[in-house]
């Protein structure tokens, strides 16, 4: 079960999933990339004052009418906020979950506050940015955080479809009640990007401490692993799998 980030949709895992089958097509079963409200195949909904446990309560519901049962669920970036609640939600439908560079909010922080709005390492509290957010455009901002690991054309083709996707604004901006204490209740492994410009490794550890990820693998790329190095992500999932 594989959930996307921020401004992104289920379209960001294709070339991993393609590397999942040709990898180990003999032993995985269904891959289900999901859509979180206003993503992907959602992307037209009304998703105005939508919250996070409503979004939860939509991918379960999803996931309960495909009957699935002891699946890996896995998460990228934004979607640290959403699997510990879902496993809360639905413990037996997940044998494992895989937080690859997650974010983890603290508790009463939003996602907008946990990031910021200066550069890095300018506010203890927040994420912050690898460039100036105020001096820096949109696109050229995005590539530095994004595509430190892809060449001109991959950036480029890559920048042409973030943040077509919107997940609720309510999510990003007004919650901050987090469920990381249902994350204990299955095995979780935490994948740390080496060079991922947006969420840091020192922050990606914090992350990991705060989903309760009893395992640390590292793959050595950005962001966008799954993009950028989907067989390396693909084989680290496949052995969670069997680890599982």
């Amino acid at each position: 079960m594989l959930v996307h980030g921020g401004g992104q949709g289920s379209w960001i895992w294709d070339e991993m999933v393609a590397a999942i089958r040709l990898v180990a097509s003999d032993e995985v079963g269904r891959v289900i990339a999901l859509d979180v409200p206003g993503c992907g195949a959602k992307r037209e909904r009304d998703t105005s004052g939508l919250s996070t446990p409503e979004v939860i309560a939509e991918l379960i519901a999803e996931l309960e009418a495909m009957n699935v049962q002891d699946s890996l669920l896995v998460g990228h970036s934004m979607a640290g906020t959403l699997l510990p609640g879902m496993i809360a939600a639905a413990p037996g439908r997940f044998a494992r979950a895989v937080y690859f560079t997650c974010a983890a909010p603290a508790q009463g922080q939003t996602i907008s506050q946990m990031m910021g709005n200066r550069r890095q390492g300018d506010d203890e509290a927040a994420v912050g940015w690898p460039v100036d957010p105020a001096s820096t455009t949109p696109t050229e901002l995005f590539r530095a955080a994004f595509c430190n690991d892809m060449d001109s054309e991959t950036s480029d083709r890559f920048l042409a479809r973030l943040f077509q996707d919107n997940w609720p604004a309510a999510c990003g901006d007004s919650w901050a009640q987090w469920e990381y204490d249902a994350a204990r209740s299955i095995p979780a492994t935490y994948v740390i990007a080496l060079t991922d410009r947006i969420l840091t490794v020192p922050w990606q550890r914090r992350f990991a401490e705060r989903l309760h990820a009893e395992r640390i693998r590292y793959l050595d790329s950005g962001h966008q692993g799954m993009n950028t190095c989907p067989f390396s992500l693909a084989e680290i999932l496949i052995a969670e799998a069997r680890h599982g």
